[in-house]
């Protein structure tokens, strides 16, 4: 399977696509430019916010957006582009925030890293009612993907570095976690796993980062059980939208690329799609 070119946006570091349902749109992120994108899928309209700062996440809630910025998160309205400051995750300006993502019963979950990526540097943390924060896990380097599987007993995680998706047992009810295996081992000849998302069928979609390409991994085995091939090397993540559920966006990124790894890959740090044969499992949104 290949996925074909949606919008060559240039972006540096793309990532944290999502579907905003309501719009009809994909949503996504140029982490280094501070750039939020809205692209309608029906008509090709484009929106654009920036923010002096690094975004590195956009989450619904309600008929506003939190955002995650530098270290903090805030609550931002796309339609007066008021920011509210919120909550303070990291206070060293050296640690920022990556990637994140709502869990079923609707509280935030966001990693960090540090800018010089170094070991051990990040977290990750969950944000409660009241904005209440917990440090669920340190010693992170780059905190990435995250999902829950469909009986929402399990959190599937991504630390970068470990080419590993780890599998946690999860409480909806109170947000613990227990870590219980290794459910992905990605060789490193595929590159690096990166931000990710789940199918209907319960299976986990991962961007590989230096690997071409989108993978399907079985979490219960660890097998891989299809790729989808993006012309850039640096994929970053994807997400699941369309009208039915069933089209993939999926976000890359030109950094690290010298001027000949540039000429060869020319829509690097655009955002692909792809219809599949699946729906994406449902996403939620902010409810605290």
């Amino acid at each position: 399977m290949k996925a074909s070119l949606l919008y060559d946006s240039q972006c540096m570091l793309a990532e944290g696509p999502y579907w905003k349902s309501d719009w009809g749109a994909f949503l996504w992120v140029d982490i280094e430019h501070g750039t939020l994108y809205s692209y309608e899928l029906e008509s090709g309209q484009l929106k654009t916010w920036q923010f002096p700062h690094r975004l590195t996440l956009v989450l619904e809630q309600g008929e506003v957006f939190i955002l995650a910025l530098d270290g903090k998160l805030a609550r931002f309205d796309p339609k007066t582009a008021q920011l509210e400051w919120l909550l303070e995750l990291e206070s060293d300006p050296s640690i920022r925030c990556n990637d994140g993502a709502c869990d079923p019963a609707g509280r935030i979950w966001v990693g960090t890293m540090g800018l010089d990526f170094r070991e051990g540097a990040g977290s990750l943390f969950c944000v409660d009612k009241g904005w209440q924060m917990t440090k669920k896990l340190d010693g992170v380097t780059i905190s990435n993907g995250l999902a829950w599987s469909l009986d929402t007993k399990t959190l599937y995680y991504i630390d970068s570095p470990t080419r590993k998706i780890k599998a946690f047992d999860f409480d909806v009810s109170t947000g613990d976690i227990v870590y219980r295996k290794d459910a992905v081992v990605v060789p490193e000849e595929l590159g690096t796993p990166d931000g990710m998302c789940l199918d209907e069928e319960g299976m986990l979609w991962v961007g590989h980062y230096g690997g071409s390409g989108v993978y399907r991994w079985n979490p219960e085995d660890g097998t891989l059980m299809d790729r989808i091939e993006v012309p850039a090397p640096h994929v970053t993540s994807c997400a699941f939208g369309g009208p039915e559920g069933k089209h993939l966006l999926i976000t890359t990124a030109r950094e690290n690329m010298n001027a000949e790894q540039l000429a060869n890959f020319p829509q690097s740090g655009g955002v692909f799609i792809i219809e599949l044969p699946v729906k994406g499992a449902p996403v939620f949104q902010v409810l605290i």
